[in-house]
C-alpha cells in the first residue's frame, strides 16, 4: 500500500500490512492459520537475527534473513491481488437482485437451481485442501494468465453434458494455478458461458458450456 521496495523492508512496518492480507484472505473463507504463524514466527527470527550482532564472516556465510521473507512476500503478493480481484466481482444478493413478476399465464419450464457464490468458494476450498495435501508432488510450470485459461476451461467443458466442478482444478498446478483457474470460472459465469447446477446446498456442483 504504501509502495515499499520489498527488497529493503522494515520488518515493523510491513507485520501491519500483512495482518491487514490475513483480514482479507479470511473474508474469503481460506484457511491461513498454519500460514500466518509461519510469517510470524519468521517476522520475529528476522527481528531477533538483525539485532543481534555477528562476525563479518558468519553475515557472509548466512547472508541477509529478509531474503526468505521478500520471496513469500512476492507470493502472498500475488495471492492478495487475486483475492481482491474474486472480491470484486458481481455477487448475486449483494451487486445482483432477481426481479419477481406475477405470471398467470403457462408456467416456464424451472431453471435450474441457483448456486450461490458461498458454495462456489466452499468448493474451491476443498481443492486447496487437496493441493496442500499433494504439494510434495506438485511440479513447477508456468501460470496462464486468467484469459488464456478461460479459454482451457472452455476446452474441456461440454454443452450438453455437465462436468463436475472440481474436475476442472489440476492440483499439480499449486495454489496460483488453482486461483488463476477459479477466477477463469467466474469470468466465464460473469460473460454467461457457463452452467452451473447443484441439486442442494453442500452437494456437488457441476458446470457446462452454455447452449
Amino acid at each position: 500500500k504504501q509502495n515499499l521496495d520489498i527488497l529493503d523492508i522494515p520488518v515493523a512496518q510491513i507485520t501491519e500490512q500483512y495482518i491487514g492480507y490475513i483480514d482479507l484472505m479470511q473474508e474469503l473463507r481460506l484457511e491461513l492459520a498454519a500460514e500466518y504463524l509461519v510469517m510470524a514466527a519468521m517476522l520475529a527470527e528476522i527481528k531477533s537475527r538483525m539485532l543481534l550482532p555477528r562476525p563479518e564472516k558468519e553475515e557472509e556465510e548466512v547472508g541477509d534473513p529478509r531474503a526468505e521473507l521478500v520471496r513469500r512476500l512476492q507470493e502472498y503478493e500475488r495471492y492478495r491481488k487475486a483475492a481482491e480481484d474474486i472480491n470484486e466481482l458481481p455477487r448475486m444478493g449483494r451487486d445482483l437482485l432477481v426481479a419477481v413478476v406475477d405470471f398467470h399465464g403457462e408456467r416456464p419450464k424451472a431453471a435450474p437451481p441457483e448456486v450461490k457464490f458461498e458454495e462456489l468458494m466452499r468448493s474451491f476450498k476443498r481443492v486447496l485442501d487437496r493441493a496442500e495435501m499433494n504439494k510434495h508432488h506438485q511440479i513447477t510450470r508456468e501460470i496462464l494468465s486468467v484469459r488464456e485459461r478461460m479459454t482451457s476451461v472452455l476446452d474441456t467443458v461440454r454443452s450438453d453434458n455437465f462436468t463436475p466442478f472440481e474436475k476442472l482444478f489440476d492440483v499439480n498446478e499449486g495454489r496460483m494455478g488453482l486461483v488463476v483457474t477459479f477466477m477463469a470460472i467466474l469470468e466465464l459465469i460473469k460473460e454467461s458461458l457457463l452452467v452451473l447446477q447443484q441439486a442442494e446446498p453442500y452437494a456437488p456442483i457441476h458446470v457446462k458450456a452454455a447452449a
